[in-house]
């Protein structure tokens, strides 16, 4: 299948030394989703953290969908990222003992499917 990006993180590319790549699924509502398909997201300013075992994406930015009325949720919400728990404890395990930090670097849809490209260093 072929990838459709709708975001790029760029200033993460320039600003980091990049080690590995990470793909997760994210758990989103509908007007979020119809409002990314429109291309309005942003991942300039977000970052990923692991909370009780949980994988978590802080400071993305989706727009509010403009037909979307009362279903339209927080722009900057915080929002679950879906890893398996192999993924997770790894994660945990470079973020504890080496000090690594998970950046999104893209957002893109592989199919139907929205992924979310991690990068950590």
């Amino acid at each position: 299948m072929a990838k459709k990006i709708v975001a790029n993180n760029s200033t993460a590319k320039h600003n980091y030394t990049i080690e590995n790549t990470l793909e997760a699924g994210i758990v989103l509502t509908g007007t979020e989703i119809k409002s990314i398909r429109n291309g309005k997201v942003n991942l300039k300013d977000s970052y990923a953290n692991i909370k009780n075992g949980e994988v978590f994406i802080y400071g993305m930015h989706i727009s509010p969908y403009e037909h979307g009325n009362i279903f339209n949720k927080d722009p900057l919400r915080t929002r679950k990222l879906l890893l398996t728990k192999r993924e997770i404890n790894k994660l945990i395990g470079l973020i504890k003992q080496k000090g690594y930090s998970l950046v999104p670097i893209s957002l893109y849809f592989n199919g139907n499917f929205l992924k979310i490209e991690l990068r950590y260093w």
